[in-house]
């Protein structure tokens, strides 16, 4: 991989972003010197070389970073939205530097997303559920040639899968991603596209073939994420433009919003739902792991017929319609789509276990409002006569309007809560659970705090009964905390109840 100076400035000047180069303390705007070719871009100075291009971006970056780079690693070449006072050959002064990071990327990474069909989820909840649900089935149509990006974990080569540290990745790591992915011969890549990754452009420039827009409800909302739901909702919206084609949830809130804008854009879409007409339709059957679809116009896809899948609860029947309109579109055939889902496995997603003294236990990453809602409506619904027991935290440094939307789930739903840590960063776990109980609005909720997380899992788990239900919520089967910057191991939701059940 590599890309030439000369390359560099033709994609600056044609985006409008260049504002100046510096060369030898003198300013120009046509670039001043000969033309050079990088084989090696970054955004961290800790892996710069002298002959490396170096983006300086981010809240966080210090002109000590830049300083560092050049003094001890020979550094020749910077790109930034400031000009700095450093002893280099070049540095290039953009408007915007994370857009020219993202358009540099792609170019470097040789335009990888050209030669992989491209598949975008985006929505509150439901992005994960989904994708896995995708390259299930279009693992069965491709043979195993489907890359995925997900909140939970990431594949290049189809079969192997390491932690995500984002669920959207920067665009340099993104571009780098895809670019491994083609090489490993992947024909499609399946990614959720998180607001996030437009609020601060890691997506910016990439168009996807097909995009689904699944649901929207306020999350992320807070002082280092969206500062309202205006910008979140907005910032998921900005899918719809740039995808090809896009597949549309009828029921989610501002339907006719989502509609006009793709209507505008000159989008070819679709809808689905599992409540009111819509393009296609999940009925339910007897049945509570099958379904029946049916369809209401004459597409050039025909997914009418009957399907079943693992994972229990209306919602990810939501989740699984609109996978199969997606491998439609992306050429799966019906027997695909059948067997695909039928063997569709999500880790940590409505995951059964029965405890020792036959309680039912559910582990799942259920994670903001409304994913959490649904989740102990389900175990409500389908277990009516017994006590439901929830064990949740929420992250720090992030999501902070999560911990008043858990206390109205709670106050609505449960009849026993442990609060404890999930994630909390920089952030101190009990403050985030005293937070989380102060919106708990119903006296009748029995409150358990237990910080450490495993403790509170086997306590929760020991105080139900045969019959009765424990939800854990939030980690699945995540085998790290996040506390102050470190991942520090953890067995993970799953595998605490497995092994405590089984003991």
């Amino acid at each position: 991989m590599a890309i030439t100076l000369k390359k560099i400035e033709s994609i600056l000047f044609e985006a409008g972003l260049i504002k100046e180069y510096i060369h030898n303390n003198h300013w120009h705007f046509k670039l001043p010197v000969a033309d050079y070719e990088f084989k090696h871009i970054t955004y961290d100075s800790r892996q710069v070389t002298s002959d490396s291009l170096f983006f300086c971006k981010g809240l966080s970056f210090k002109e000590d970073y830049l300083k560092r780079a050049v003094a001890e690693n020979d550094l020749n070449f910077y790109i930034s939205e400031t000009p700095y006072n450093v002893d280099v050959h070049l540095g290039i002064i953009v408007t915007d530097i994370r857009e020219a990071l993202a358009l540099i990327s792609m170019a470097f990474y040789d335009y990888p997303q050209e030669k992989l069909t491209l598949i975008g989820y985006t929505g509150t909840k439901g992005k994960t559920t989904a994708a896995y649900f995708t390259k299930a089935i279009l693992d069965e149509a491709t043979n195993h040639k489907v890359a995925m990006l997900s909140t939970m974990n990431t594949t290049l080569d189809g079969k192997n899968y390491f932690k995500s540290s984002l669920t959207t990745p920067e665009s340099l790591d993104l571009y780098r991603m895809m670019a491994e992915a083609v090489t490993n011969g992947m024909t499609h890549l399946v990614m959720e596209v998180s607001s996030q990754a437009y609020k601060v452009k890691r997506v910016f420039g990439l168009v996807f073939d097909i995009g689904v827009f699944m649901n929207i409800s306020p999350d992320h909302i807070g002082p280092i994420e969206h500062p309202t739901f205006d910008d979140y909702y907005y910032c998921k919206r900005q899918l719809i433009k740039q995808s090809k084609q896009v597949v549309i949830y009828q029921d989610t809130q501002d339907v006719d919003l989502l509609i006009e804008m793709a209507n505008a854009y000159n989008k070819p879409y679709v809808t689905y739902s599992g409540k009111s007409d819509a393009d296609f339709v999940w009925l339910p059957t007897s049945d509570s792991l099958t379904f029946k679809v049916t369809q209401v116009i004459d597409s050039h896809i025909t997914i009418a017929g009957d399907y079943s899948l693992q994972l229990r609860g209306d919602f990810n029947k939501d989740n699984a319609l609109a996978s199969l309109i997606v491998c439609a579109l992306a050429g799966a055939s019906v027997d695909d789509l059948v067997r695909g889902l039928e063997i569709a496995k999500v880790p940590g997603r409505m995951e059964h276990i029965l405890g020792k003294r036959g309680q039912h236990i559910f582990v799942d990453y259920a994670h903001n409002y409304d994913s959490l809602k649904n989740l102990m409506s389900f175990a409500k619904n389908e277990y009516p006569q017994a006590r439901l027991t929830l064990v949740i935290g929420s992250p720090g440094n992030k999501g902070v309007s999560r911990r008043k939307d858990f206390g109205k789930v709670i106050s609505e739903f449960a009849d026993t809560v442990f609060l404890t840590s999930d994630d909390p960063q920089f952030e101190d776990p009990n403050q985030i659970i005293l937070e989380i109980a102060e919106a708990i609005d119903n006296q009748q909720v029995e409150q358990i705090v237990i910080a450490d997380r495993e403790q509170a899992i086997k306590a929760a788990i020991d105080q139900a009964n045969k019959g009765d239900v424990v939800i854990l919520a939030g980690k699945g089967q995540d085998l790290f905390q996040k506390v102050n910057g470190v991942d520090v191991p953890y067995a993970g939701d799953y595998q605490i109840a497995t092994d405590y059940s089984n003991s």
